[in-house]
């Protein structure tokens, strides 16, 4: 829904993200905090993520984006890696928690927001 904080600069700096999970309709969390840390952290090429909530131990997985140079603009590929989750997680069998509908739907987001950027 919206984050607050600083914008990020590197590897290791966290902003806060208000999360409100009802509108994909699958996990009845409601309205909720969670802090975002940089995994990975490449100028114009990738940045990666991992979510801190209030669930221990943190589950581990990572979001990112892989941007490459195009003629006509920016090439973003969407990633959702979860290969290095927490063992206690990966016995629950919960994995992908996020659908590649709504992974996919995140880039609509994205390419809406560096729109208004660029329009301002």
């Amino acid at each position: 829904m919206s984050a607050t904080g600083e914008p990020v600069t590197g590897v290791g700096d966290s902003f806060v993200v208000h999360m409100d999970r009802e509108a994909l309709h699958d996990y009845p969390l409601g309205l909720y905090d969670v802090t975002v840390s940089i995994t990975m952290f490449a100028l114009d090429s990738e940045i990666a993520w991992t979510v801190l909530g209030k669930i221990r131990p943190p589950i581990g997985h990572v979001y990112g984006y892989k941007l490459e140079p195009r003629d006509e603009g920016t090439m973003v590929t969407s990633y959702y890696d979860w290969s290095l989750i927490d063992p206690t997680w990966r016995e629950r069998t919960i994995f992908p928690v996020i659908s590649e509908g709504a992974l996919r739907a995140t880039l609509g987001i994205l390419a809406r927001h560096v729109a208004n950027i660029d329009a301002a």
